[in-house]
């Protein structure tokens, strides 16, 4: 039954909310969080590890992207400019086993100056998917 106060004239109902139950309740999740959160391991994430390749590629199509963002193709038979909305035509034209599945494609390398923007190397990148050559691979140099 509600607690009734009895001052002046009439009786009326106190209608307030009790909160000495609720401080309780939060003041022991508060030591519950305060005693497992030094318990608690932070997770790690397994990132992929770049190594050498166990065999190189016999004879890769080098896309070489200069500082002017201008693009020359080396084939095994010479050197070829193109552009980056042509370069698959060019490349495709040259060598059309790039497009075979799997292991027997020839790979197509991607080396471009640090300078450039990587906006470029993308759009490279996305003219080859989409003319369906199979192996893109870009060119680092190891750091050390």
């Amino acid at each position: 039954m509600p607690a009734v106060s009895s001052r002046g004239r009439g009786r009326r109902t106190i209608s307030e909310i009790n909160m000495v139950p609720f401080i309780d309740v939060m003041l022991v999740l508060l030591i519950i969080f305060m005693v497992t959160a030094p318990l608690i391991t932070p997770s790690m994430i397994a990132l992929p590890k770049v190594g050498q390749a166990s065999k190189q590629p016999q004879s890769p199509v080098r896309i070489e992207i200069q500082k002017d963002e201008s693009l020359q193709i080396r084939f095994k038979t010479g050197t070829v400019s193109s552009t980056v909305r042509g370069v698959a035509a060019d490349i495709v034209n040259q060598e059309p086993n790039v497009k075979a599945p799997g292991a027997e494609a020839v790979p197509v390398v991607i080396t471009a100056d640090k300078s450039i923007r990587y906006e470029t190397v993308v759009q490279v990148m996305d003219t080859l998917q989409k003319a369906g050559v199979a192996r893109v691979g870009l060119s680092v140099q190891t750091g050390k």
